[in-house]
């Protein structure tokens, strides 16, 4: 048997592990059970890997982002190691393959969702398997307390039953106390060996700044710190607008954000990746499996929505343990920003019920029926139909997705239907005199039975890639032989696929998850109320704070957040410092900008300088925001 040092070497080309991945991987090949509190960055994936690797078998890995597995897939992949992920959109013939594979051909690692484990023909496959292990990424979605709560992890446990005698492993970034009582309670799991890392990170400077104008702010932030950078904002629109204003004054930018395709999405990240461009400007699809070593900034734009989902965040900065800051930029209507878009844009289960009415409706699905169908579906165009409003409705779909109703695959694409209405003599006739032409039929034919009779399905990004062309010229080409008379052709664009996973039921449905939708909207409160928390409180070091949220109590101050910082300089302050302000203000009126400008001190000398100014009485606040000497 390998040592596992010797396949870490061989594969990931390190030649020593993280902390406590090594004790991890014994403990695994020991066949504990066990829960692994890794942070962000910590490489969670090798500590089931690596033993999976060393033991006979395949390992099963839950998962619960389709990307995520994708990308881990890929990884292996170019390591030669054998695996594939059982993600949506398979036929059931496919589905049926693939597992034969499993079953056969000797891979060695099985990825798929908590939903798609719940069918019979993975759990009777999985059942003939040699498994070896059981790994639950992102393990606290199995607990009703976790950040992401998806009851079909709380179904994982079928594992155990298929498996009795296999262990299992379960990985996070962040767990209380309550959420790692729940996942060894729902994984069944016997006597389980706790791993946990501290919470801290000495290298990462936690920064909450207050201001005004948050465009300002992330200048002189990118300016001061050039390498590679995160800025987090609340929707799709902020990405492109602060992208495009970096671009313009000079700051490398891409964006990134759901409603690209997976061809945007490739360029984008790879373009960052390379460190051709400086920021990334994303939403929190910009998530889980980022692994930049050198991002030195983390900005968030917006008040996260969780300590858990900031962590994770945060925590993507720092990564080769140099200095790293995260930042929080906050402002006035912050709090009641971050309450409209995350507690009342929260669906009731009366609203639920009207959701899933309508798009059972827009499939055409009958009652009783639409159980593990396969749907193209297009957002906008859903909610116009109903005149349903938009945020609501897809918050409503992700509970739905969450909860096992439907499973839903963000994925735009271009879904096309062909049908040459044409003779085979007429056909070649014209498309001897159009080569480009020529070449997409040939496929089209060799790739396609019944094309001559009926409307088939295609899939233009496949004839792209077999004929060398790009997809948007693929569907030129369509359209102009449509328009010729050689072909019907019938193309539009979908946001998402979703497949039922139930029978329709309309109220029936969502009453069986009524106490998981109000539990969660009351669980996203309390969340809530903890960021606001974290912001507001100034007198208590930052990474302390976050430390005691997860129930790590023996942390000291770090000394290099900005509430240690703000501390550190009300006590430095000089005599000089407060006249050169008191001086500047003689001539009149200034705002923080102008101070900074004049005086020349850095953002957090002038803020602390007015912060003991305006303490000692000796100078005040206008109606305009800007600073005055106070009249005696």
């Amino acid at each position: 048997m390998k040592h596992p040092i010797e396949l870490l070497e061989h594969y990931w080309n390190f030649s020593e592990f993280r902390p406590q991945q090594e004790e991890i991987i014994e403990a695994v090949l020991a066949n504990e059970d066990c829960i692994a509190l890794l942070p962000t960055g910590g490489g969670k994936s090798i500590c089931f890997q690596i033993p999976a690797l060393i033991k006979e078998g395949i390992c099963i890995v839950v998962s619960p982002l389709i990307a995520l597995m994708q990308d881990q897939v890929t990884n292996l992949k170019e390591k030669g190691i054998k695996a594939m992920a059982l993600t949506s959109g398979f036929t059931y013939n496919d589905i049926d393959r693939m597992l034969d594979n499993c079953v056969y051909g000797n891979y060695k690692f099985l990825y798929l969702s908590p939903e798609r484990l719940q069918q019979d023909i993975v759990q009777e496959r999985i059942k003939q398997m040699n498994v070896n292990l059981i790994a639950v990424d992102e393990a606290h979605c199995i607990s009703q307390w976790g950040h992401d709560f998806r009851p079909a992890y709380r179904d994982i446990k079928v594992l155990r039953t298929l498996h009795p005698n296999v262990n299992v492993i379960g990985l996070t970034a962040s767990a209380t106390a309550k959420v790692v009582k729940d996942i060894s309670t729902q994984l069944d799991c016997i006597a389980p060996k706790i791993f946990k890392t501290s919470f801290q990170r000495p290298n990462l400077a936690y920064l909450t700044l207050e201001c005004e104008d948050k465009n300002f702010k992330t200048v002189q932030i990118l300016k001061k710190y050039s390498d590679s950078s995160i800025i987090y904002v609340r929707n799709r629109k902020a990405t492109i607008e602060i992208s495009e204003y970096l671009n313009n004054i000079g700051i490398t930018s891409g964006y990134y954000h759901g409603g690209l395709n997976a061809k945007e999405k490739d360029t984008q990240f790879k373009r960052w990746s390379a460190n051709q461009n400086q920021v990334m400007v994303a939403t929190n699809a910009f998530g889980m499996g980022i692994d930049k070593a050198n991002v030195q900034t983390v900005i968030h734009h917006n008040l996260p929505e969780s300590l858990e989902s900031y962590y994770q965040e945060a925590g993507r900065a720092g990564r080769n343990n140099d200095s790293a800051y995260a930042v929080i930029l906050r402002s006035t209507s912050d709090e009641l920003d971050s309450k409209n878009q995350f507690i009342k844009s929260l669906p009731d289960p009366s609203f639920l019920i009207n959701v899933y009415k309508r798009l059972c409706n827009y499939f055409q699905i009958s009652y009783g029926e639409g159980v593990n169908t396969v749907h193209n579906f297009n957002f906008k165009l859903f909610c116009s139909a109903y005149n349903l409003p938009s945020i609501l409705t897809y918050n409503g779909l992700k509970i739905l997705d969450r909860t096992s109703i439907i499973s839903m695959e963000e994925r735009f694409k271009n879904t096309a239907f062909l049908q040459i209405i044409i003779g085979n003599d007429a056909l070649f006739n014209y498309i001897e005199n159009h080569p480009t032409q020529a070449l997409i039929i040939k496929v089209i034919l060799r790739s396609y039975e019944g094309v001559f009779d009926h409307l088939t399905e295609i899939f233009t990004q496949t004839i792209a890639v077999k004929t060398n062309l790009s997809e948007e010229e693929v569907i030129k080409h369509l359209n102009a032989l449509s328009n010729a008379g050689i072909v019907e052709f019938e193309s539009s664009k979908t946001d998402a696929q979703i497949t039922l996973i139930e029978p329709r039921e309309d109220e029936k449905t969502i009453h069986r998850i009524s106490k998981i939708v109000i539990q969660q909207q009351n669980l996203k409160k309390t969340q809530l109320q903890a960021v606001f928390e974290y912001v507001k409180n100034d007198g208590i070091c930052k990474s302390q704070k976050l430390s005691s949220y997860f129930e790590e109590t023996n942390s000291e101050p770090c000394g290099i957040c900005s509430s240690c910082l703000e501390r550190s300089k009300k006590s430095v302050i000089s005599k000089t410092d407060l006249n050169t302000i008191l001086t500047l203000l003689k001539s009149g009126d200034l705002s923080s900008r102008k101070l900074e400008e004049l005086s020349e001190f850095n953002p957090d000398k002038l803020t602390s300088t007015l912060s003991n100014l305006l303490e000692k009485g000796l100078i005040e606040i206008t109606e305009r925001n800007t600073y005055k000497i106070k009249m005696s």
